[in-house]
């Protein structure tokens, strides 16, 4: 096997028996890091601080693709419509999905047609900006239209 010690500096390809002493040497464990490639990987260590790093591993891998929100308002402007846009652009290019939503008010509920070209302007703005997919379809929820992109 290939053994690595608790420094991270590689001691070669060693016998089992070669190991298992090394480690028991320095009381710290014996812990196989990947057996995928041929002689597998072993490093001296914790086992307890082995498992710590996986769990925390698996944390961050979860941490991205966060879902982020962006709102826009019935009477929003082309110019707001932009700079929303950009900001959009930002959280995509981060790996995070994105949530639009449009929440209509009073009267603005009745126009749902008005509401639903404004979202549509602002994909043709983001759609020139940067490629991405939708991942919920546009769905009205009470008084809002939402949905979520991602790239």
């Amino acid at each position: 096997m290939r053994l690595i010690d608790e420094n991270g500096k590689q001691l070669g390809v060693v016998f089992l028996t070669e190991a298992l002493k090394l480690s028991q040497e320095r009381n710290l464990d014996l812990v196989q890091v990947t057996d995928k490639v041929e002689p597998p990987v072993c490093k001296i260590m914790s086992y307890g601080k082995y498992l710590y790093l996986q769990e925390k591993k698996k944390k961050e891998g979860k941490k991205t693709g966060a879902l982020k929100e962006v709102k826009i308002g019935f009477n929003i402007s082309r110019h707001d419509l932009e700079t929303k846009a950009i900001l959009t652009e930002k959280f995509l290019k981060k790996g995070d999905k994105v949530k639009v939503e449009m929440f209509l008010r009073g009267r603005e509920r009745f126009h749902e047609d008005f509401a639903r070209k404004k979202i549509n302007e602002f994909f043709e703005i983001l759609k020139n900006r940067i490629e991405f997919k939708t991942e919920k379809n546009l769905q009205k929820r009470g008084n809002n239209l939402t949905l979520i992109i991602s790239k």
